[in-house]
């Protein structure tokens, strides 16, 4: 090799070897070898996070900080992209449903989420205050990502955005830890929403639900997704206070209730009005049957969701809401805002021995919102609920003796 090394400098004419050595030298100043430390000793998210398609090189070092004992955040670098996949998640249910992800927006949202027991993924926040009003440890198990507000507020769909933006896997009922105050409030109430597909709707019914005491809430199909982020804005945390089961099919519904429930469907045509209810149609949003008429029969051809008429549908005995309804357990169907009730949600009720809740309203108002009416309906079922509790316990402590 030195032999090689002497024949390539017998080859340069004198001078020119002392100038490849400079030259070499002024290279390596301009160009210096950086040193990339190894996954190991940039720990264990640095190797879950490597492509193993890409160059078995890691990337550089991110820059990272400590907010308490085994709490540590990176710093997103500009140009960083990751943000930009939540808009991905925010406004595609297929992206959703596909990987199994949702969007939380907001202090309090993503505190109800934690204290349900929805796992977090990555949390990407502007100021290091906005952990500390968190669950410790629940972010323990989280990406902490610190990105500046001007990058959250780019992407956030609210006015006043607050620089709190969580990736969740998508909860599951059946695993959620709803809060106690809530299972101890709980009645024999459910809901059963058909075809809702505006999102404040939806969102301000789960509320209601909620605040109402329902066992449950069920979606059937046609029914906006519940995990929208417009419905979660609406929910202001419902969906983290009692159980929802989505996109469900009329067949399998009777399943799912309890045994024994009552369906009744809401409706808006006041009963006393016998001469309008001969002349109009039963069917989504009708009332076409007396007060007190128990039995259902056929009705005339009815104009279903789809527009395809033909569907018969079973009338139903009507009362007003405010009259007693309530048996344990019982569920309130809800229709949708364009289309009302449909064949389905009739069907259901007449098979259970259901009835028609009507609210009266001023005659020229068509109906009213399907967000308003749920409030209306449900929480007259909770008063009717709590009375009978109520009497069922002094008839327990005071028995008549005969």
């Amino acid at each position: 090799m030195a032999a090689l090394r002497r024949f390539g400098r017998s080859l340069l004419r004198p001078g020119e070897a002392e100038a490849v050595g400079r030259r070499g030298v002024r290279a390596l100043r301009r160009s210096p070898v950086r040193v990339l430390p190894s996954l190991k000793e940039r720990g264990p998210e640095a190797e879950a996070q490597r492509n193993p398609r890409e160059s078995p090189l890691p990337p550089p070092a991110v820059e990272r900080s400590s907010v308490g004992p085994g709490l540590w955040y990176e710093k997103a670098a500009p140009g960083d992209r990751r943000l930009g996949k939540v808009v991905t998640i925010a406004k595609s249910k297929k992206f959703r449903d596909h990987h199994g992800k949702v969007l939380l927006e907001g202090q309090r949202l993503i505190k109800d989420a934690l204290e349900a027991g929805a796992v977090l993924q990555t949390l990407f926040f502007s100021t290091v205050g906005h952990l500390k009003e968190l669950p410790q440890t629940e972010l323990k198990r989280a990406n902490l990502i610190k990105v500046k507000f001007e990058d959250i507020k780019s992407w956030s769909d609210l006015v006043t955005p607050q620089g709190l933006v969580g990736i969740f896997s998508k909860p599951d009922h059946a695993k959620m830890s709803y809060p106690a105050t809530q299972l101890t409030s709980s009645l024999p109430l459910l809901l059963i929403c058909d075809n809702i597909r505006d999102p404040g709707n939806l969102g301000t019914i789960l509320r209601s639900a909620a605040g109402a005491g329902c066992e449950k809430v069920l979606l059937t199909k046609g029914c906006v997704d519940p995990w929208e982020p417009k419905v979660l804005r609406a929910g202001m945390g419902a969906h983290f206070r009692l159980p929802i089961v989505a996109n469900l099919d009329w067949e399998s519904l009777p399943k799912i209730l309890p045994a024994g429930v009552q369906v009744c469907v809401a409706d808006n045509k006041d009963p006393g009005a016998q001469a309008e209810t001969a002349a109009v149609p039963t069917g989504a949003g009708r009332a076409g049957s007396a007060p007190g008429k128990s039995k259902p029969k056929a009705a005339p051809e009815h104009e279903d969701e789809e527009g395809a008429a033909g569907v018969c549908v079973p009338e139903l005995a009507v009362q007003r809401y405010y009259e007693t309804w309530t048996q344990t357990p019982v569920a309130v169907v809800i229709g949708g805002e364009t289309h009302g009730l449909s064949a389905e949600a009739l069907h259901l009720a007449a098979s259970t021995g259901g009835k028609r809740l009507v609210i009266p309203v001023v005659p020229g108002v068509d109906s009213l919102n399907s967000a308003i009416a749920a409030a209306v309906v449900l929480f007259e079922g909770k008063r009717q609920l709590l009375q009978r509790h109520k009497q069922e316990d002094e008839r327990q402590k005071f028995p008549v003796v005969g």
